[in-house]
């Protein structure tokens, strides 16, 4: 299980957020200003990671008393050439953190590298990722942990939603931009396939916890609770007045390859006793508060 190294909980004296720009990176920046904890959030602008110069331009960033969380990400990578990119991106960030060896290092991960009949998934699940996007962040997280001698943590989130999603992928995010657009809410087939869903506030929630207890580990970002896509569904369209649509579609393909997936979360408790989850009906009515109020 996840290991402390600070017995109390100590604030660090800076944090670095490689992707700040980004949907978790953004949460975990947010999180860090209300504690407040001192940060530097950095986006592509400031270092883009696939260009020739991010080593140095991440180098010279770094201080040997930071702690840095490593985010930045083509996500999903789906293709050949993204996993390839996200590779590059995460050598210079080894690089980078070779020459200067930073007091703590998180890599934000991914339940993909799990092996898909991995049931329930616990930290010490056999790392055996199915697809492209498994392998790159099962790579990534080989490549940072051996790239310094740093203490280093992966936070490993599950399927993750909230408002400012980009993605839109199936689940909560892309129902809830269906009903507000007036569309019906569309499910695959019964939407019976049943998956974790953790909102991406609690993701940011353990990493500072992680960042204060200076973990060492691993640790899976997920609720425990595993709801088919036919109830996520209906708990969006509960936000609308009326409710939206919910309507039953044909799949665009076969069945998908990982058709449930349960979570054991002893792991958490046991790291974090006072910690507690967002239910998914809570935060899927946060998220639609604030989806509305940008609106």
């Amino acid at each position: 299980m996840l290991e402390h190294l600070k017995a109390q909980p100590t604030d660090p004296t800076r944090v670095v957020i490689i992707g700040a720009g980004g949907f978790v990176g953004g949460a975990i920046a947010k999180a860090l200003a209300a504690a407040p904890i001192p940060a530097l959030p950095l986006t592509r602008r400031d270092v883009d990671l696939l260009a020739p110069d991010a080593r140095d331009k991440l180098r010279d960033r770094l201080r040997s008393t930071d702690s840095v969380v490593v985010v930045s990400a083509l996500a999903p990578a789906k293709t050949n050439t993204m996993l390839m990119q996200n590779l590059q991106m995460a050598h210079a960030v080894c690089d980078a953190i070779g020459a200067v060896t930073p007091a703590h290092l998180i890599y934000i991960s991914s339940d993909a590298i799990y092996a898909d009949d991995a049931n329930p998934v616990t930290e010490r699940s056999a790392v055996a990722p199915s697809t492209l996007h498994g392998m790159m962040h099962a790579a990534r997280e080989l490549m940072l942990k051996s790239a310094s001698t740093a203490p280093y943590a992966a936070l490993r989130p599950t399927l993750i939603y909230g408002s400012a999603d980009p993605h839109g992928g199936y689940g909560p995010n892309r129902f809830r931009r269906q009903a507000l657009k007036g569309e019906p809410i569309a499910i695959f087939g019964e939407g019976e396939e049943r998956r974790d869903h953790v909102l991406v506030d609690d993701v940011a929630r353990l990493a500072v916890l992680m960042l204060r207890y200076r973990s060492i580990g691993a640790l899976n970002a997920v609720t425990g609770n595993s709801v088919s896509f036919h109830d996520v569904a209906h708990l969006v369209a509960a936000q609308f007045s009326p409710p939206a649509q919910v309507l039953s579609v044909a799949r665009p393909g076969p069945r998908p390859h990982l058709l449930h997936r349960h979570f054991d979360i002893t792991d958490c408790l046991k790291a974090f006793p006072g910690f507690r989850y967002t239910s998914l009906a809570e935060g899927i009515a946060q998220a639609h508060r604030e989806s509305v109020g940008r609106a």
